[in-house]
């Protein structure tokens, strides 16, 4: 599994460049560049949501549990290291004071951690009252059919090769149903993917009481 953690931390950046240059990253400045004050990002992969970040950003915490994943991470935040600092917590237990949070952004991470909802809590748990939790997330697909039922079908082994990566998830509803008012909630397909991880939704909620 080790080889295999490696390997996929080598090869993300490439797998994902078409696709960061026909859609993503135009999608991922649109979510963050609204962001201000002390913003945590949850899952931060390789860090290819630092370029997006503003001075507005007073301090970014940046949470990646993969060591591999994590060593590119702090390379490629180097450039802003005054005000950003990395840790390897998972999201189901985040290492952060409650209410303490201004924004939280998860982009193409709740499909990976081991436990959704209880990712989704610590988030609500850290934003501050009516804080912003933006989040760019690939989903199962909303119309039955053969996208759907090849989800279904290499989902067990597309998880052990693309770090626990689930094509099953319904995180768009998930979110609702976790403490968040949506705001905004745009459906797309992400250009140049495979058919299986197409399908994605993207937008902004706020922390509600409870």
């Amino acid at each position: 599994m080790s080889m295999l953690s490696w390997l996929f931390a080598r090869l993300y950046d490439p797998l994902l460049r078409s696709t960061e240059a026909g859609c993503l990253a135009q999608w991922r400045r649109r979510l963050i560049s609204r962001l201000g004050g002390v913003v945590l990002e949850v899952g931060s992969g390789t860090g290819l949501n630092l370029p997006h970040y503003h001075d507005g950003v007073t301090h970014l915490v940046l949470t990646e549990p993969e060591r591999h994943m994590r060593r590119r991470l702090r390379k490629r935040r180097a450039g802003s290291a005054g005000r950003t600092s990395v840790c390897g917590s998972i999201a189901e237990a985040l290492p952060i004071r409650s209410g303490s949070i201004d924004a939280v952004v998860s982009t193409l991470v709740l499909c990976s951690v081991h436990d959704p909802f209880r990712s989704l809590a610590e988030i609500h748990r850290v934003l501050k009252p009516e804080g912003m939790f933006v989040f760019l997330e690939h989903i199962l697909s909303p119309e039955s059919g053969t996208t759907r039922t090849w989800q279904a079908r290499i989902e067990p082994v597309w998880k052990r090769l693309a770090g626990n990566c689930h094509l099953t998830r319904s995180t768009d509803r998930w979110i609702e149903q976790s403490g968040f008012e949506l705001l905004e909630l745009d459906r797309q397909e992400i250009c140049g993917a495979p058919s299986i991880v197409r399908p994605c939704v993207m937008g902004a909620a706020v922390k509600t009481a409870g």
